[in-house]
């Protein structure tokens, strides 16, 4: 999987490149994380093939299905990323992909 060059001992995590491939919906959830939408993340390697398990997500940043996105999978970075204080958050995603360049 494309992870940053990050280690969680020194208080940073990886990051991930995936694709969205569907939403969730839950009309019953968490208080802190009400309007919040959940979308199913596929972690992709750099040729873009799918790598591991499907990833449930909580969206920062109006992705959509579809859309490569920048992926989060620790619960204190993704706390950080979504502005909801300590809410029982495991993953979020951070940005929508552009493009990717590989030399």
């Amino acid at each position: 999987m494309p992870r940053s060059s990050a280690s969680s001992t020194t208080g940073t995590c990886d990051v991930l490149i995936g694709r969205v491939v569907g939403s969730v919906v839950a009309t019953q959830k968490n208080a802190k994380l009400e309007g919040s939408k959940l979308l199913l993340v596929q972690p992709l390697d750099l040729g873009g093939k799918d790598k591991g398990v499907t990833v449930l997500a909580i969206d920062s940043v109006d992705a959509g299905v579809g859309d490569r996105v920048l992926l989060v999978q620790d619960g204190r970075a993704s706390q950080l990323a979504l502005g909801k204080g300590t809410a029982a958050v495991d993953a979020a995603i951070l940005g929508v992909i552009d493009s990717v360049e590989l030399d």
